[in-house]
């Protein structure tokens, strides 16, 4: 059964729709809201424009670490992704800037298309840059290895083509062995 929750963090609206039992909703919240602070004390202005970008945080399942939904205008923060404690708030800050920065560019540019989506990875990589950049050092590191290791990559790699039925396969397969 999904619990859905809204709620407002440093003024964005917030939907939770947590399908896991073994995830604690407040504790999604809690890791959410500290990624948002990250955003609010290092890269001020980023977090304003994504109030203007983006009609709402999506928490949910997803097969990947986060998106942009250009429909609903909504940055998705993948659940598990937000509860595993491996992952500090400067990376969930690095994940969200990252999707916040594909709503800024469709917000100007309209609808992604395929031959411009290496460069849109690329200013999206840039953007955790920036803020890994804007980090302490005791915070930086994991920010920003990812986001140089990502703009070094092949137009190829750094948007490759996904499997979308093949990954949400796995995922459900994932959440069926969790559940018992």
């Amino acid at each position: 059964m999904t619990v859905t929750e809204r709620l407002t963090l440093h003024g964005i609206p917030v939907v939770v729709a947590n399908s896991r039992d073994d995830i604690a909703t407040p504790h999604v919240i809690e890791r959410l809201d500290a990624a948002l602070g990250v955003l609010a004390t290092y890269l001020p202005r980023r977090l304003a424009r994504m109030r203007r970008d983006v009609a709402h945080i999506s928490v949910e399942r997803f097969p990947c670490r986060g998106a942009y939904d250009p429909q609903t205008r909504a940055v998705i923060t993948e659940l598990t992704f937000l509860a595993n404690p491996a992952f500090t708030a400067a990376q969930h800050a690095a994940s969200i800037v990252h999707e916040a920065t594909h709503a800024r560019v469709h917000r100007w540019r309209g609808r992604m298309r395929q031959d411009t989506l290496p460069r849109e990875e690329r200013l999206c990589r840039e953007a955790e840059l920036e803020l890994g950049q804007a980090l302490p050092p005791e915070l930086a590191g994991p920010v920003l290895e990812r986001a140089i290791a990502s703009l070094q990559l092949s137009d190829q790699d750094v948007a490759p083509t996904v499997d979308w039925s093949e990954a949400a396969r796995r995922v459900a397969q994932v959440d069926a062995s969790a559940s018992g």
